[in-house]
């Protein structure tokens, strides 16, 4: 797959972070030999996160993401403050930019660089401004952004577009280990195995095109040299009779995991777009520690059903129409249910007893780790749409995970 075709959930986010007129948007354009982002010595230029896509010698495509200043004022102030709170969730790699305008204290930097250890979020601190210093003052505000951040700065002048290949190695030093290695599909399938991938073409199929898990795992299965078949629900029968051996592998549209799953071949594995969505994006075994937590709703209960395409509501959606019919039959019919869609996610979770979310193809793995981790910090449950359909149909034990 080439750099333009790589989906932005699928490449490398690196976000940067700093006060207003830190420079941040300066170093994007020096980091990019671009003139991408607009500089202004007048503070809060940059309003909602800017995203540029492109491509570094050593990682491939990846996205930078330059921010409103985090001290920035205001109502406004507030709102941008609250969208580079959104895009901070998003980052793999965060750039801390230090400004040594005005005898700063560094309180605010202090604040972010918490919430990035928190998350777990490899960072990387730049002291930007360099060609305004002299050495014993770039020694100075080096030594105390150390004892901040536990971690010696690299020096630059974006302005002058010196030290940018430093930061570009320690970007490929942060990137999380398993960045380029993971796929989709894991240990499911190898060279020379035959897949069939069983895709319904209801009203939630985009005419004359497939969906995004669809294509991606059919790409990732010609990579390693899987012979791939397909075929709508209704023509399994068909399908598996032409096939001189089972498969080794079926991939399903989780809505017919139970169809699916009664015509199997019992040699065959089976599993679906959203768990290997989920196992990709996520931590797959807290999806299904989380599942568990659907035999224990009653018809008092509140479940949020998060999914991350920004799409008009079908009468067979998945997410708001199906999967809450079979939550209210197993709990009750009086089982409150809540959605949000794309980047909305509600800052308080404890009100709920379950959180089921889509497989996130939208989103990067980054982002859908966090909103684990802020459930997990709730004590909600969180689960996946494939995994709980399984659960809720008592085939959960018989899906292939990958691994």
């Amino acid at each position: 797959m080439s750099m333009e075709e790589t989906p932005r959930s699928s490449r490398l986010h690196i976000g940067i972070f700093g006060r207003t007129n830190s420079g941040k948007s300066s170093l994007l354009n020096a980091l990019t030999n671009q003139d991408f982002a607009v500089v202004s010595s007048v503070a809060g230029t940059t309003t909602d996160p800017v995203y540029k896509t492109m491509e570094i010698h050593g990682i491939g495509p990846v996205v930078f993401i330059d921010t409103a200043g985090f001290d920035d004022k205001g109502e406004l102030g507030k709102q941008r403050i609250e969208k580079t709170e959104d895009a901070l969730e998003k980052t793999d790699v965060a750039l801390v930019v230090f400004s040594p305008d005005s005898n700063l204290d560094f309180a605010d930097e202090k604040k972010w660089l918490a919430t990035l250890q928190n998350d777990k979020t490899p960072t990387v601190c730049v002291l930007n401004k360099c060609d305004t210093l002299n050495e014993e003052q770039i020694k100075s505000t080096s030594s105390l952004i150390e004892k901040l951040s536990n971690e010696k700065p690299i020096c630059v002048s974006a302005k002058n577009k010196d030290g940018m290949e430093k930061i570009r190695e320690a970007i490929i030093r942060k990137m999380p280990e398993d960045f380029t290695t993971r796929t989709i599909t894991g240990n499911l399938c190898n060279e020379g195995d035959t897949v069939l991938l069983v895709m319904p073409q209801d009203i939630q199929a985009p005419k004359g095109r497939l969906i995004v898990p669809e294509m991606q795992v059919t790409r990732e299965l010609l990579d390693k040299k899987c012979i791939v078949l397909s075929c709508t629900a209704d023509k399994i029968d068909e399908t598996l009779d032409a096939l001189k051996e089972p498969p080794h592998l079926i991939v399903t549209d989780s809505q017919v995991f139970k169809l699916v799953y009664e015509k199997k071949p019992a040699k065959s594995l089976l599993t679906s777009f959203s768990i290997l969505m989920a196992a990709n994006k996520g931590d797959i075994k807290s999806y299904i520690e989380g599942a568990s937590a659907i035999s224990t709703l009653t018809s008092k209960s509140r479940v949020l059903i998060a999914e991350a395409c920004t799409h008009v509501p079908l009468a067979e959606d998945i997410g708001r129409e199906k999967i809450p019919n079979l939550l209210r039959k197993k709990a009750g019919k009086d089982l409150q249910v809540d959605i949000v869609s794309g980047s909305d996610w509600p800052k308080d979770l404890a009100k709920y007893d379950l959180i089921i979310h889509c497989g996130g193809c939208m989103f990067n793995r980054a982002y859908l780790l966090n909103r684990q981790h802020h459930a997990a910090e709730a004590n909600i449950p969180m689960t996946n749409y494939g995994i709980a359909i399984a659960y809720m149909n008592d085939i959960l034990s018989k899906v292939s995970i990958p691994q």
